[in-house]
């Protein structure tokens, strides 16, 4: 997520309705909706490549790779959410065409002003989901990933060397690091556009 500025309390209805016809994506967190702003060259290079890799790998089974746009319900927290990819197995999810449920895998970018949000709340969030079983973040300003996979006793984090794969095992995927790289300029840390910050609008 790029984010973000907060408007006044709405419905789900509401909201759902307001997307259909906005030109910017909002994100909704119980009642809360969040206009998202925009992503780094890096940010949006990596996404690409996650998606590239991820949608090669899962062509012709059951599972579906989604970039961005696609939202993402949390019906357990009132919130929708636009990862920046996230992959679904679920029959039901193929056949609603405009919002998924069921995630077995969701990737976040990490950017300078999201890191907080994405590491704290959002992923409080996700692991509401019963069907997820991997949550990873990818810094767009360093070569660093980190995978979180659901166990039985709770969520266990296994970071990815700097020259080792990343590996989903709920998707028996596996590529290198440098693949996600690819043609990734990153930016310098502490150099980074601090992107839009949460603040309420009244």
């Amino acid at each position: 997520m790029s984010n973000l500025a907060v408007s006044s309390f709405i419905t789900v209805d509401d909201y759902l309705a307001g997307e259909a016809e906005s030109p910017i994506k909002h994100e909704y967190v119980d009642g809360e909706v969040f206009a998202m702003g925009g992503a780094s060259d890096a940010h949006v290079t990596i996404a690409g490549n996650v998606f590239s890799l991820l949608r090669a790998h899962l062509r012709g089974g059951p599972c579906r790779v989604y970039i961005t746009d696609m939202k993402l319900q949390v019906e357990q927290a009132n919130a929708f959410f636009y990862p920046d990819v996230f992959v679904t197995c679920a029959a039901a999810d193929a056949a609603e065409p405009l919002i998924k449920r069921s995630p077995t895998v969701i990737i976040e970018v990490l950017s300078k002003s999201t890191e907080g949000y994405d590491r704290g709340d959002k992923f409080t969030r996700y692991r509401l989901l019963d069907s997820l079983q991997e949550y990873v973040l990818i810094d767009s300003r360093r070569h660093v990933i980190e995978v979180f996979r659901r166990h039985a006793d709770g969520w266990l984090l296994q970071p990815v060397a700097e020259d080792g794969r990343l590996q989903l095992q709920a998707l028996d995927f596996d590529c290198t690091m440098d693949a996600i790289y690819e043609d990734v300029t990153l930016e310098p840390v502490g150099d980074e556009p601090d992107g839009e910050p949460l603040t309420k609008v009244v």
